[in-house]
């Protein structure tokens, strides 16, 4: 994981496997059913932006906002971080926008992560496949993707 001080903002999007179907149990999405597949989130901060992706990478954390209540249990796991460097916050809507149509992928739950946006119908996006590096590669080419390691996890 980069420096804390590497980089200061910008929008990212996180892959995220489970290996099992989940119904979540408590918070705004009690009794929705996410099955087994890749989540894509996308996100974004404009100040300590390494941090909060590192908060999202680790199971043990207050459950604040939507994207917790699945980072925190033991059947998701944050597999890759996609990094888009100094965008806006407007940018997390056009990635996941794009997460929708030009990659083809389902909501499952409407309203998941974007309480804050009138754009979009969720920041949260279903594939039983994983889209390849390639794939975000083709379509932009200032990203970055981190890979977590199992104790950033803990």
């Amino acid at each position: 994981m980069p420096k804390t001080t590497d980089i200061i903002g910008g929008t990212y999007c996180l892959l995220i496997e489970s290996g099992k179907e989940v119904i979540i149990s408590s918070g705004k999405f009690k009794g929705i059913s996410f099955p087994a597949g890749y989540y894509y989130y996308t996100g974004s901060a404009q100040k300590n932006l390494i941090a909060r992706i590192q908060r999202h990478i680790r199971k043990n954390k207050p459950l604040h906002w939507h994207i917790d209540f699945l980072t925190s249990l033991n059947d998701f796991t944050v597999k890759e971080v996609y990094i888009f460097r100094d965008k806006k916050k407007s940018f997390e809507c056009v990635l996941s926008q794009d997460l929708f149509k030009i990659f083809n992928l389902k909501i499952i739950a409407p309203g998941f992560g974007s309480s804050d946006c009138n754009e979009c119908q969720t920041h949260l996006y279903y594939s039983p496949k994983k889209l390849s590096y390639s794939h975000f590669i083709s379509r932009y080419q200032s990203i970055e993707r981190l890979i977590p390691s199992s104790s950033e996890t803990v």
